[in-house]
């Protein structure tokens, strides 16, 4: 088998194996760049970490009550010798008591564990805005690099055909005795290859597409959606001068960051406050026959603290405080540090973006139009124009990229700093 043919066997399988593919493949919904969004705010992460809010809530409900109170019933007293007696239950000789025992807790303890239970809800809280904040972040991104490969799908279609429309050229030349056969050969090499990156675009388009509807929590007819050609103006670009001290500290992660370490400071208070002994008050009823049928007994109970007082816990608690500290600190470092990545980011892929807009894809597009101009009057070989057609479809598959760059860069600024300019408020 020639190198033709080998190269028109493969073409016609994977272009079945894609037409297959594609038509049981679900079909494609249109959605904006809003609809992704706002779908991606409620997505099951998010969910479940407002799964973790709810049982954040429960537990100050668990801390925030007093010992329960116990209720005891007793029969003492017996006497195994001589017998209980004769009569009702009542009547025989046993100490029959029931009472009722309460622990005073000292020290502010109720307040203290219920103090950190609802600064852990209030951190949870903010995981919640933490984990929307980075599934938008992550649907973002998803949607423009959709976008992007929606459009380069076009742009290797567009060449595709091109180089089918050279190809054909070539063939009636070689009929006519205008052309070499070698030469023609090659065009329909570049032709197939074309056929072949326009079926690899298309399984990056479905891959893009599956990625976007997993984030937006789509199933059934809409799990591959399409995204809807909006890209971002050039001129959105992030101001140099931003206080980005402020944005860290506004930021959700940053601020549950620190609601764990005032949660931290107080489960340190309410591990101190345990040196406070609690007192366990106690009142009995008593009833012996052959004494008296009212006797009341009244009791107070008091642990001794001898030689440990709760060092254990109260190290514990430090221990953890200091974690909680460190970890604030971690993540502001990993906020600043990411804010001016992202702002240098949405600067430079601006810049490359202009340079690309209005400048190399003109050139490249303008090179392209001469070659085809020289020859289809024979001024210039098959070889040039290959190059001049190859020069131009990596330009614009560049220029694509650098626009997608720049979609994500900029956006990812907005949402960290703007939130509100890409979507409604929640």
């Amino acid at each position: 088998m020639s190198i033709r043919q080998l190269f028109l066997a493969s073409g016609v399988a994977l272009a079945i194996a894609a037409a297959t593919v594609q038509a049981q493949g679900a079909p494609a919904t249109a959605v904006t760049l809003t609809q992704a969004l706002l779908a991606a705010r409620n997505n099951i992460d998010v969910a479940i970490a407002r799964g973790n809010v709810s049982a954040a809530r429960a537990d100050i409900l668990s801390a925030d009550h007093a010992p329960l109170p116990l209720l005891t019933g007793k029969l003492s007293s017996i006497d195994l010798q001589n017998g209980i007696g004769r009569g009702s239950p009542v009547d025989k000789r046993i100490d029959k008591s029931i009472g009722i025992d309460w622990t005073w807790e000292r020290g502010n303890k109720r307040a203290l564990r219920t103090l950190a239970a609802q600064r852990t809800a209030s951190a949870a809280e903010a995981d919640v805005e933490d984990t929307q904040m980075q599934q938008l972040l992550a649907t973002h991104a998803a949607y423009f690099d959709l976008l992007a490969a929606q459009e380069r799908v076009q742009e290797i279609a567009e060449v595709e055909r091109s180089a089918a429309q050279l190809a054909g050229t070539a063939d009636r030349r070689v009929r006519a005795g205008d052309l070499a056969a070698q030469e023609a050969a090659r065009t329909q090499i570049e032709a197939q290859r074309a056929r072949l990156d326009v079926q690899a675009a298309e399984l990056d388009r479905t891959r893009a597409s599956i990625a976007l509807a997993q984030l937006m929590g789509l199933q059934g007819d809409a799990a591959q959606p399409a995204a809807e050609t909006n890209w971002p103006r050039v001129d959105a670009v992030p101001q140099s001068a931003v206080d980005l001290a402020a944005l860290v500290e506004t930021r959700p992660d940053v601020r549950a960051a620190q609601t764990r370490v005032l949660a931290a400071q107080a489960q340190v208070d309410s591990a101190q406050a345990q040196r406070k002994t609690d007192v366990t008050w106690g009142a009995s009823y008593d009833h012996y026959p052959s004494v008296s049928n009212k006797l009341i007994e009244l009791r107070a109970t008091i642990p001794l603290q001898w030689g440990y007082r709760y060092e254990g816990e109260i190290a514990r608690a430090l221990a953890q405080q200091t974690q909680a500290q460190d970890s604030l600190d971690k993540a502001r470092r990993v906020a600043t540090a990411e804010l001016v990545r992202l702002q240098q980011e949405a600067l430079n892929s601006a810049r490359r973006l202009a340079g690309y807009d209005g400048d190399i894809v003109p050139r490249a597009r303008k090179v392209a139009d001469n070659a085809e101009l020289a020859f289809n009057k024979g001024a210039m070989p098959l070889t040039d124009l290959l190059d001049a057609r190859r020069t131009l479809r990596a330009t614009l598959l560049e220029a694509l990229d650098a626009r997608a760059d720049y979609a994500r860069a900029t956006g990812a600024w907005q949402l960290r700093t703007r939130p509100d300019a890409l979507l409604p408020a929640q």
